[in-house]
């Protein structure tokens, strides 16, 4: 990769709006004052920046379940899935990654399965750090059936500042392992209900890289770890 690469990254096309809104603010403020201008270019930059959508490389064993975001993992307990996606109201090891607005906010199929229930429900903008806001926040919730018939479910949740939720994908989608499935604008949450009796291979803290960073594995194998640090 050359040095451009390395620091400038394909952005999604989600995010050209608001940087074309970010520029022409900026504009103005220049016109204002030059110190002005020069803070709407940093905004600029950052706002590019956080809709950056960087090529990533999952990994290719059968079985392994990978991050569906960046950020950090900030709990892992056991929790009900979303009562909307109608999966059985047992218990399943929910695993959350908190995403902050540095973060790149794409998020990706943690493996290969068919999407069979998206639901969308409206709610709160707690801060997404906390654990009220699984059950309290603005969330769309995927429900993912497995080749061998067990279901995991992964939702996005809003967070204090993040107001628009995006899902690429319906029902009946066919998904592969790290394929893009929607994002999440300006601060916000992932959690991943894995598959039954399915431990995580993470731990509170660990960073995550969505796509590549292994979260858990379906078989007994030696277990294999992703990166925890990325370029993008």
């Amino acid at each position: 990769m050359n040095m451009f690469g390395t620091f400038i990254k394909p952005m999604h096309p989600e995010g050209t709006k608001f940087v074309a809104i970010f520029a022409t603010v900026t504009l103005g403020l220049f016109l204002l004052s030059p110190i002005l201008g020069w803070m709407g270019v940093g905004l600029t930059i950052w706002c590019y920046y956080f809709f950056r959508d960087p090529k990533r490389v999952s990994p290719t064993r059968p079985g392994l379940i990978v991050s569906p975001a960046d950020g950090v993992v900030s709990l892992i307990e056991p929790a009900v899935p979303p009562s909307e996606l109608g999966m059985a109201d047992a218990p399943l090891t929910r695993v959350s990654v908190f995403m902050n607005v540095f973060n790149c906010h794409v998020n990706r199929s943690p493996i290969a399965g068919e999407i069979t229930s998206v639901a969308y429900r409206p709610g709160k903008f707690f801060n997404a750090s906390l654990d009220k806001a699984s059950a309290d926040n603005e969330r769309n919730s995927l429900c993912l059936r497995l080749p061998d018939g067990r279901e995991m479910a992964v939702v996005q949740i809003a967070g204090l500042v993040a107001r628009r939720i995006v899902c690429f994908v319906k029902a009946g989608a066919q998904m592969q392992t790290g394929e893009r499935f929607g994002l999440i604008r300006f601060g916000s949450r992932l959690d991943v209900y894995l598959p039954r009796d399915v431990e995580p291979l993470v731990s509170i803290g660990q960073t995550m890289v969505a796509g590549e960073t292994v979260l858990a594995a379906l078989t007994d194998n030696d277990p294999v770890w992703g990166p925890e640090t990325t370029n993008g």
